[in-house]
C-alpha cells in the first residue's frame, strides 16, 4: 500500500522497490500475488492512476496483480475509496477522515482475495 503522490506511488516505495534486484534476479517475487491499496487526500486525487501505475514494477517482479471484483458491493456504493483496480482510502487534507465502512468492506475482500489466490497458487 501507498499514498498517492501525483497518480504515483510514494518515493519511498518506489525506493524500496529499486532494492530488491537481487531478490528479482532470485525469482523470489515470481508467481505471488500482488494487489495494491491507497490514500489520497481528495476524491479523485489519483488512486486509479497509483495502482495502475504500479502494475509495471509488480509485473517485472514476475508477480500477478489482484483486484477487487465486482462482487465485492461496496464498490457501487463507496463515498470515500475503492475499485476494481484496489482498495483506497480519501484521508482529507489533514489525514484526519477515518476509514468508513465501505472502504474497510473493499479492504477485506482485497485481503481474503489474495488468501484464495494464494492458497491456489500454492497448490
Amino acid at each position: 500500500g501507498t499514498p498517492t503522490r501525483f497518480g504515483n506511488m510514494a518515493a519511498q516505495l518506489k525506493n524500496r522497490i529499486d532494492q530488491v534486484s537481487a531478490l528479482w534476479m532470485e525469482g523470489v517475487f515470481e508467481d505471488k500475488p500482488a494487489g495494491m491499496f491507497v490514500s489520497t487526500a481528495s476524491l479523485h486525487g489519483g488512486q486509479e492512476a497509483t495502482i495502475t501505475s504500479s502494475l509495471g514494477p509488480l509485473m517485472h517482479l514476475g508477480m500477478i496483480p489482484v483486484g477487487v471484483p465486482y462482487s465485492t458491493q461496496e464498490l457501487f456504493v463507496t463515498q470515500g475509496g475503492g475499485s476494481p483496480y484496489g482498495p483506497g482510502h480519501i484521508a482529507g487534507g489533514n489525514n484526519d477522515r477515518a476509514i468508513d465502512n465501505e472502504e474497510s468492506a473493499i479492504c477485506r475482500a482485497l485481503g481474503a482475495r489474495l488468501a484464495r489466490i494464494g492458497l491456489k497458487l500454492q497448490g
